[in-house]
């Protein structure tokens, strides 16, 4: 593999629609949606977060803005106040996680630097763990990867044991719609 083959991957639970975010939808309907969704799927690992809402949404509105300013800082262009999250290259414990349900992959070369971020792990919760999380550019994570002293593949095994994934984040759905 290399650099040029790297996708981003987004898992969807295969009862719902892939590539949308519920922090995009008004309060009263995003609590809604994700009350509904929690009492039709209490067996399913990917609802547990919406089961507990209450706490939820506020960490994840948190969340957003901190990666949106951040990547505002970094030079990013976003267009949406809550992105869509993908993965890099893959992710076997999403995978298990949304019920080996509807994966969507596009390639990291058509993707425009002005509209994805990465950060190592999950970004909520790493940000509840630590305080923190590390962003990257499409261009900083290039660079990251092709200083790695070590393949392509070495390098997403490596980023595995650490932090089990990289996420990115979508800031313009055009990107990927195109």
């Amino acid at each position: 593999m290399t650099i040029d083959d790297l996708c981003i991957v987004n898992y969807c639970h295969p009862g719902c629609t892939p590539l949308l975010n519920i922090m995009r939808l008004p309060k009263d309907e995003a609590f809604a949606l994700a009350y509904k969704m929690s009492e039709q799927n209490k067996n399913t690992t990917a609802f547990y977060r919406f089961a507990d809402f209450e706490n939820y949404y506020p960490k994840r509105l948190q969340t957003d803005k901190l990666l949106c300013l951040r990547f505002i800082e970094l030079g990013g262009k976003p267009i949406q106040q809550h992105p869509l999250s993908f993965v890099l290259h893959k992710s076997d414990y999403l995978n298990s996680w949304f019920d080996s349900g509807i994966v969507t992959k596009i390639p990291l070369k058509h993707i425009s630097s002005d509209c994805i971020s990465f950060t190592y792990g999950d970004s909520m919760s790493t940000l509840d763990r630590r305080g923190e999380f590390t962003m990257l550019t499409k261009d900083m994570l290039l660079k990251t990867i092709s200083d790695y002293d070590g393949t392509v593949e070495e390098f997403m095994a490596y980023i595995e044991k650490q932090y089990h994934y990289i996420e990115a984040q979508v800031w313009d759905d055009k990107c990927i719609k195109n």
